[in-house]
């Protein structure tokens, strides 16, 4: 749906542009997760339109008002969501009843009905993620950097199961019989947790505790979030500039067609003579324009044969699917494993690769403004020669 489209890209800006790097938890990433649970609700609970509808939309815009705190930040994100559906305006939306929904994931509110049910879920859907903790862990610090206190492991471990086992339930029937064993499973990780921190504090395991420590300082969650949010920038910047010369291909196209099947046939006639000097400039510039937007949006893919020497001297970049195209797929496999078993070569195959799209994003973008500068001189001159034709006459 048009709508759902516009609202995740809206939320993509929204988050990009103004919320704080604080806020490292309540992010866009959080909100895919709830839009994720509340597409598995919809489907496993049978929930028809227009309900899915508003039940999505309830998802994408639950946490926008995260970009000015989390202090009532449900009521702000419904009057985020009511700017939005101005500018978009659906006859199939009721937004009070998205906008219930919103305020159906305060920690306070117990749900009243299925749909209310499903977001109140959907909010708690990373209960059940096999990386749960690492995303507590990222909540944890998100506490810390915005209320600035600071909490133990042992306090942080301690509050995490009373949550999970005393203030959070699972209200549809489906959660119920599909997350909840799953829930159950993180439940259980966090009390071995909590008995290994506890012999940590009293002085048992200290290696395993440094360890632990360490991993915690490495800045690789923020390295991820880098390269994620960098890919994401230049995929969205390749579909703007595609998108650019789509319409100048079709606004060319559209004056070539009309030149050749009204202006061209008439220019036989004598009376006709003066049109077709201001005709051919027309031309000339529509098919330059076409041309150069043509190899703006030419794909390019290498022909050349990757050996499995260069992939193991590491002389390829692995990640670019014009390398690893012609490989059998045992050897692309191996390659691969090799790849992230060593973190240095990891970062360093995705900073080539980031590189070497951008190198193709300044080629089509290069090539898209000879295109408009030659379209708009074309178009003046053409205008100018028709004008000057028709004084003459």
């Amino acid at each position: 749906m048009e709508l759902l489209l516009k609202a995740e890209a809206y939320i993509f800006n929204l988050f990009k542009d103004k919320l704080s790097s604080e806020y490292i938890y309540h992010d866009y990433l959080h909100t895919l997760r709830v839009v994720t649970a509340i597409n598995e609700l919809i489907n496993g609970e049978h929930i028809l339109e227009p309900n899915a509808t508003h039940l999505r939309l309830a998802a994408w815009f639950h946490d926008a008002g995260y970009i000015n705190g989390p202090e009532n930040h449900e009521e702000r994100s419904c009057e985020i969501f009511k700017d939005f559906i101005k500018e978009n305006i659906s006859e199939n939306v009721n937004i009070d009843q998205v906008c219930s929904l919103i305020l159906a994931t305060k920690c306070s509110h117990f749900p009243t009905n299925l749909l209310e049910m499903c977001m109140k879920d959907a909010d708690f859907y990373h209960f059940t993620l096999d990386n749960y903790s690492e995303l507590g862990e990222l909540l944890k610090n998100e506490i810390e950097t915005t209320c600035t206190k600071q909490l133990t492991d042992i306090d942080w471990c301690t509050e995490n199961l009373t949550v999970l086992t005393k203030n959070q339930y699972y209200f549809t029937d489906y959660a119920k019989t599909y997350w909840q064993p799953k829930k159950e499973k993180n439940i259980f990780k966090l009390r071995e947790n909590l008995e290994k921190l506890k012999l940590n504090k009293k002085g048992k395991n200290k290696e395993l505790k440094e360890k632990k420590l360490e991993k915690l300082d490495r800045p690789e969650r923020g390295i991820d979030t880098l390269f994620r949010t960098t890919l994401n920038n230049h995929t969205q910047l390749s579909a703007i500039a595609d998108s650019k010369a789509n319409i100048l291909l079709s606004v060319n196209s559209i004056l070539i067609s009309i030149s050749l099947t009204a202006i061209i046939p008439k220019l036989d006639s004598p009376s006709n003579a003066h049109l077709i000097i201001p005709t051919f400039i027309l031309l000339i510039f529509s098919v330059i324009t076409i041309v150069y937007t043509i190899l703006a949006t030419k794909p390019k893919v290498s022909s050349n044969t990757v050996t499995k020497k260069e992939i193991e001297q590491r002389k390829v970049n692995i990640l670019f699917f014009g390398n690893f195209h012609q490989l059998p797929l045992s050897d692309f496999n191996d390659a691969m494993n090799d790849l992230m078993k060593d973190r240095d070569y990891l970062y360093d195959t995705l900073i080539k690769d980031l590189y070497y799209l951008g190198l193709v994003l300044n080629k089509k973008y290069r090539m898209l403004s000879i295109s408009y500068t030659v379209f708009m001189y074309g178009i003046i001159i053409s205008v100018a020669a028709f004008c000057i034709a028709f004084i003459r006459i």
